[in-house]
């Protein structure tokens, strides 16, 4: 898993400018889901909706919230079932639950915030408190961005080293002969990379990409109080063409690094004597970039750039390569697990398993996915159209992405598409938003 990684952005997504070999392999083995997207286009929300198999609303993870503690995970299944359950790298935890099922954790974030340690004395606490960490904002990412030595740089080496040194004991442990290979095993690398900043340690993978990157097809603020607001960058507006330049160089050069970084660990469990082929190897990031399209950076809205995310599963023995067009979502990750490795899937999930899709069946697959962030914002996608509701006080946003797959255009008054935005509206309410919520969520995705 990586963080930010914008699903167009790979060789095997038919990008001719990002070099991945790695990854592009992987998925030519692999099925590949085209049409894969996050539960919430936010990092934290994001990640406990994937792990939870439930979108934001389920779980009560809305916003910068965590999952409660012992709180029901696909590490905690699988560890239940007798798999050793490793982490390595970013899970972006903050409350008192560091594992959430993990049995192994591996990395530089394994820490819990102040606000969660029971018995804290607040006037003590608020004293030695460091002063908030304001965000910068998003122009003055791209303004700095370049050839550094960023900190999420460190954190991923961290992560890939303990990583190797996990593999190379589980595996081997020359020295004490107390390997266990034979133990089933969940492996989680997670790194922070391409997240910002747009930095990267590599002088020569920025320069190579830095006259090659495509700047936004489409700059253009979209008009609408939620999608464009304070977030604005463009280019001869807030930041100049080669600051811009420079920020999606350095975004790419990112990429480029996490896939020699992946092709690493691949490598070390081929020296340990493992057949890759036998392995399910999966690869996701939690949600995409923005990279100035629609004038904006990062994530936070439900254009595909932002909500979409980059989804392959790869085991050759069972399933034969093919490419899903059907929308998807990472809360299925937790059901689909369950089911390849043939345990029971808990009740009260809004995960569906992906296996059938994996055989090419699609007949019975309801076409929906679902992504949610803060109190009010919901987006609904069912086929090629994709309904956006963002609280009483807004307009309501419905994109075509056959007629126009810039989403540039809001089809909410279109004659022709009355009844499908009827229909979005009653599903809206069910999903306890919009102005017919009910307290509690009536009906979750489809069981289909």
């Amino acid at each position: 898993m990586s963080d930010e990684h914008r699903a167009d952005i790979l060789g095997y997504a038919g990008n001719s400018i990002v070099r991945t070999p790695v990854l592009d392999e992987l998925a030519r083995g692999g099925v590949v889901f085209r049409n894969a997207y996050t539960p919430s286009p936010i990092c934290v929300p994001g990640r406990q909706c994937l792990m939870a198999g439930q979108l934001p609303k389920t779980c009560g993870c809305q916003g910068w919230f965590d999952l409660p503690p012992n709180y029901m995970t696909w590490a905690r299944r699988l560890a239940q079932y007798g798999y050793r359950t490793v982490a390595c790298g970013k899970l972006h935890h903050i409350g008192p639950d560091q594992m959430q099922g993990w049995t192994t954790r591996i990395g530089m974030d394994i820490r819990m915030d102040a606000r969660h340690l029971e018995g804290r004395v607040e006037a003590e606490v608020a004293r030695y408190q460091p002063p908030i960490a304001h965000k910068w904002s998003q122009a003055k990412e791209v303004q700095r961005a370049g050839v550094g030595r960023a900190h999420h740089a460190g954190h991923d080496a961290y992560a890939v080293q303990g990583a190797l040194r996990f593999i190379e004991e589980h595996f081997l442990d020359a020295f004490y002969d107390r390997a266990t290979p034979d133990t089933p095993l969940l492996l989680k690398v997670s790194l922070n990379q391409p997240h910002y900043p747009y930095i990267t340690n590599s002088q020569e993978k920025f320069e190579y990409y830095l006259n090659r990157v495509p700047l936004p097809r489409n700059a253009e603020l979209f008009d609408h109080p939620f999608l464009g607001g304070n977030f604005k960058v463009r280019a001869g507006e807030e930041v100049s063409e080669r600051e811009m330049r420079r920020a999606i160089a350095a975004y790419y050069a990112m990429i480029e690094t996490v896939d020699a970084q992946f092709g690493r660990l691949l490598d070390a469990l081929r020296h340990a004597g493992e057949d890759v082929d036998e392995w399910i190897i999966l690869y996701t990031s939690d949600h995409g970039e923005m990279l100035g399209e629609h004038g904006v950076f990062e994530k936070q809205r439900f254009f595909e750039e932002s909500v979409r995310v980059p989804l392959f599963i790869r085991w050759p023995q069972r399933f034969a390569p093919r490419v899903v067009e059907e929308n998807v979502n990472l809360c299925h990750l937790f059901a689909t697990l369950c089911d390849l490795c043939d345990l029971p899937i808990p009740e009260g999930l809004d995960s569906r398993s992906l296996a059938p899709l994996m055989r090419g069946e699609t007949a019975t697959w309801d076409n929906e996915t679902v992504s949610q962030f803060g109190a009010h914002n919901l987006m609904i996608k069912r086929d090629h159209l994709k309904y956006q509701h963002y609280g009483s006080d807004s307009p309501e946003v419905l994109f075509d992405l056959q007629a126009d797959p810039g989403e540039t255009r809001n089809f909410i008054a279109g004659p022709e598409y009355a009844k499908a935005v009827a229909s979005f509206r009653e599903r809206l309410s069910q999903l306890a938003s919009g102005a017919n919520a009910e307290t509690l969520m009536t009906s979750r995705l489809p069981s289909s």
